[in-house]
């Protein structure tokens, strides 16, 4: 009888540190440094679907995942404008979208962000994901999350994933940022020194 209980028990143990070891070697889900994307189609504010392949152009993209309601995202949209104006003649511009389910965060619908976009004057596309399909697939938790990509060999390949600078509360206090030194090391056909940071800023809802 002790045979089999501790027969039992070493089963037991054997198929918790399985399951255990399993759960640890399941990859994230999202996009990592140096992954191709997968091109996407949605919807502008201005009714149009925009997908990445309409920008011939551009040399790659900063994407941020971001939204109306979120006071992290509220304090860098001045930011958001800015590295649009400075990288967009360069070859990267911002591709905004807002990932939140708008039943949860009814602030964050199609017709508040062209609203918002409207007052702030936003010079870039501002996407909403409505089937929450696309953040998933980056692996964006935040907003902001930012994902710097550049175009090799016909691919969208992602360079850096993170935070936009190192001070959300003050962009005069910023001493790194992050998103334009990737994007200017991306110009000067140099290595992104810091290729991923925390984002900081608030859950996306689903």
């Amino acid at each position: 009888m002790k045979r089999i209980i501790k027969l039992t028990l070493l089963v037991a143990v054997i198929i918790t540190v399985s399951a255990f070891t399993n759960k640890t070697e399941v990859a994230p889900l999202g996009y990592k440094i140096g992954d191709a994307v997968t091109d996407f189609k949605l919807q502008n504010i201005d009714g149009k679907m925009v997908s990445l392949e309409e920008f011939e152009e551009s040399k790659g993209f900063i994407i941020t995942f971001t939204c109306n309601t979120c006071p992290y995202a509220v304090a860098y949209e001045d930011r958001i404008e800015a590295l649009n104006k400075k990288y967009t003649e360069k070859g990267y511009p911002v591709i905004a979208i807002m990932p939140n389910n708008t039943k949860v965060k009814p602030g964050d619908n199609l017709a508040e962000m062209k609203e918002r976009a409207d007052q702030k004057g936003f010079t870039f596309p501002y996407l909403i994901d409505e089937g929450q399909d696309v953040y998933p697939q980056f692996g964006a938790t935040k907003t902001p999350h930012i994902y710097i990509l550049k175009k090799e060999d016909g691919k969208n390949i992602v360079k850096y994933i993170g935070a936009i600078d190192d001070n959300y509360q003050d962009a005069e206090a910023v001493k790194v940022k992050y998103v334009e030194n990737a994007v200017n090391a991306l110009l000067n056909g140099e290595e992104i020194k810091i290729k991923e940071t925390k984002a900081i800023g608030c859950s996306i809802k689903v």
